[in-house]
């Protein structure tokens, strides 16, 4: 092994990103002298991510160095570890018409990353892009990890690992570590204090367990106490993530299910067929459910990072701060041996007995200096197995349309999603995908398109 690993860091044109899993990584001691190889296919943001990783660098005072490619093969060329970060067709075209389409049918979305047509179709025009990375991994890397922060993360998680079992492969989201945080901050208690346990698919994996740590050393469920709070009306507390988004179906989830889930009440309002229902306004209302978040959110997002990054382009030193991802403590395990727990995507495995073994589950996991292993959950409960069987479903047949090339299985994967199956009859179901197949053309495969 050498003195230092080598990271390339494919989709490094969003420099905000960058900035902040570069600078997690290079504050680790024994990854400060790191090679980061980064490659983007737009030369303008490639050029910019490279001025800022190294004045990250600089101000650090660490010897990492910086290569830029527009080649991905000789990005990853003997890369220790692979973190992959880009958005096919971007927000235009392809997230305008994700959400254009199907709204003529009455269909409305939250942010249609994930599932529902939106998700689909974005997993569909993202998995063979990822698959060229494995492909180049293999090639050129076939021992290094990658590190996928890509959506719809269940999806690749799940095509990366039918096509490429050989890959090593983590698909990670903060999710589950930022959950944890709102509610420490609702029931006014030190995240620190807390101690969970999570499990499930991505972006519906719920806490198993949450527990505040007591002055005799032992636990106390909080679930008690966020009930009551959602009863009496102080919870859910104003979103510190988004003011249009109140949080208020996760905690009706809890009530209805017992567990609370790991991802925001915009996403799980069209994971279900509960929230969001035509001539239902007085739900929208209620729950206070943002649609049409996603272009929102993506307007917003492109010129908060655009003045951001413009702000670390002329300053002279980049002060660099620890995020919440789990990026470098995964390099750091692996690298040193010193041993991490994360909550990762990987293929089920049996890791979660009550879910698809070929599945891809999120869990506790253990990085060492053999890699990222999950920790053994057994079955969850049956409500919530129901509850996510019914999202596995959809990135089942998403995967089989793409392992098969059979355009059928889109429709069969669209006709089965909770949110879409709620609205639309066959026939619109139908109409709709072709509808999105069209407009969307060359972002996706060429077999989809004949």
């Amino acid at each position: 092994m050498a003195n230092a690993p080598r990271i390339a860091f494919i989709g490094a044109g969003s420099t905000v990103f960058m900035k902040n899993i570069v600078g997690d990584i290079l504050m680790r001691p024994a990854l400060a002298n790191a090679t980061i190889a980064l490659m983007d296919i737009d030369p303008q943001r490639l050029a910019q991510s490279e001025r800022v990783a190294r004045k990250i660098i600089r101000s650090l005072g660490v010897k990492a160095e910086v290569e830029t490619h527009a080649s991905q093969r000789r990005a990853l060329e003997n890369a220790d570890f692979v973190i992959v970060a880009f958005q096919i067709g971007g927000y235009e075209p392809c997230t305008v018409t994700d959400f254009e389409a199907p709204k003529r049918f009455g269909l409305r979305q939250t942010i249609a990353d994930t599932l529902g047509v939106g998700g689909i179709m974005r997993g569909l025009r993202t998995v063979p892009h990822l698959w060229r990375v494995c492909e180049d991994m293999l090639a050129v890397c076939p021992n290094a990890i990658m590190l996928q922060y890509v959506n719809p993360m269940a999806i690749n998680t799940w095509a990366i690992a039918e096509k490429y079992p050989l890959v090593r492969q983590v698909g990670l989201c903060h999710s589950v570590q930022g959950t944890a945080w709102e509610l420490a901050r609702d029931l006014g208690i030190p995240v620190e204090d807390i101690r969970y346990r999570a499990a499930g698919i991505n972006h519906m994996a719920f806490f198993l367990a949450f527990e505040h740590k007591q002055k005799d050393g032992g636990y106390r469920n909080l679930y008690p106490d966020l009930l009551q709070g959602y009863e009496d009306g102080r919870f859910p507390k104003p979103s510190h993530w988004n003011p249009r988004c109140p949080n208020k179906v996760r905690y009706e989830m809890l009530k209805r299910l017992g567990y609370f889930v790991t991802e925001s009440s915009e996403h799980f309002a069209e994971y279900t067929p509960y929230f969001i229902k035509q001539g239902r306004d007085d739900l929208i209302e209620r729950f206070g459910i943002p649609l049409d978040e996603y272009p929102k959110r993506c307007i917003e997002q492109a010129a908060r990072w655009s003045a951001e990054a413009e702000e670390l382009l002329t300053a002279k030193t980049i002060q660099v701060e620890a995020s919440h991802e789990y990026a470098s403590s995964i390099l750091n395990s692996v690298w040193t041996g010193e041993p991490s727990v994360i909550y990762g995507n990987l293929r089920n495995n049996g890791c979660i007995t009550s879910l698809p073994a070929n599945c891809a589950a999120e869990a506790p996991c253990l990085v060492d200096a053999s890699g990222i292993q999950p920790t053994h959950i057994g079955a969850l409960p049956p409500q919530l197995t129901a509850l996510i069987r019914t999202n596995i479903n959809v990135q089942e047949l998403t995967v089989a349309a793409l392992m098969e090339e059979k355009r059928e299985h889109v429709y069969h994967a669209a006709m089965l999603d909770p949110h879409t199956a709620a609205e639309l009859d066959l026939d619109q179901i139908w109409q709709l995908v072709d509808d999105l197949i069209a407009a969307h053309g060359a972002w996706l495969p060429e077999w989809l398109r004949r």
